[in-house]
Order: C-alpha cells, then sequence, then structure tokens
C-alpha cells in the first residue's frame, strides 16, 4: 500500500509536478495542473500534500464548496494517487491557528515543499498577496498508485 512518503519522492522527482481533480457543481470532474509538496500541517502537525492556487481559481471555488480532491503525481512510468478533505488558508479562506504573518510563511513554505527557491522573498510575498492566493491542504485519506 502507498503512502505519503511515496508521494513526496515521486514529487520530488518532477518538481513537484501534479495533476489535481475537484468537482464541479453539475458532478463532473475538473482537473487542472499544479505544483505539490509535502510539508508539515501548520496548526496540528503530520504530513499533509500542499498547493497554492490563485484566488479566483475555478479549483478553489470547486474546493470551497465541495472540499474533497485527488492529486495525481507521477514520474516516468510511476505515480501515485492521494485522496482526501482539503483544508483552505488564504486571505479569503481563513485557517483557525493561522495568522496574516502564519499565511505568509505558509506559502513559502508549500512552495519550499514543491521544489521551489526564490531569490527575493519580499516579491514573492506581495506577488502572493495581490493574487489573493491559498494554500490548499490535504491530509490523505487514500493513497493508492502502480507499484
Amino acid at each position: 500500500m502507498a503512502d505519503v512518503a511515496d508521494f513526496a519522492r515521486l514529487a520530488g522527482r518532477e518538481h513537484g509536478l501534479s495533476v489535481v481533480s475537484t468537482l464541479r457543481g453539475d458532478q463532473t470532474i475538473q482537473a487542472s495542473v499544479v505544483n505539490c509538496g509535502v510539508l508539515e500541517h501548520p496548526v496540528r502537525g503530520g504530513p499533509v500534500i500542499g498547493f497554492t492556487t490563485r484566488g479566483n481559481a475555478r479549483k478553489l471555488a470547486n474546493l470551497r464548496v465541495r472540499p474533497r480532491l485527488a492529486v495525481t503525481v507521477r514520474a516516468g512510468w510511476e505515480w501515485v494517487t492521494a485522496e482526501g478533505r482539503a483544508e483552505l488558508a488564504g486571505p479569503d479562506d481563513p485557517l483557525d491557528g493561522v495568522s496574516a504573518g502564519g499565511l505568509r510563511l505558509l506559502l513559502r513554505a508549500v512552495f519550499t515543499a514543491a521544489g521551489g527557491s526564490h531569490d527575493d522573498w519580499d516579491t514573492y510575498d506581495r506577488v502572493m498577496a495581490e493574487e489573493r492566493r491559498a494554500a490548499v491542504l490535504i491530509t490523505p485519506e487514500r493513497v493508492y498508485s502502480n507499484r
């Protein structure tokens, strides 16, 4: 049985490039490509899969109403999928226990967990605020793979 460590291993091979699937109101699937990473939950600890998204993104609107999703990462012919419930943390989606300053650090943590780096964190923070970026944190309930 696969686990979140398997997800993290594959994500590290492909800069976290993953496909996220959410459910639209008409019960059809909406899929998009994001960069994911595994990090510690900012409030309760424990591993979560995280990605960031613009405040006006369709996937975020879907998750606000229907917070379940699947995320798949692949490298070569190997893949791992994690399913779970999304927690949102953003300027329009406050997460209990995460302050405005904590959100800034959380967005950085998600970015670096997905393999990102930045030479100018002040600019990064400004752009994230302008885009009203939110962190999406998935606690895996089911993880499976082709291995």
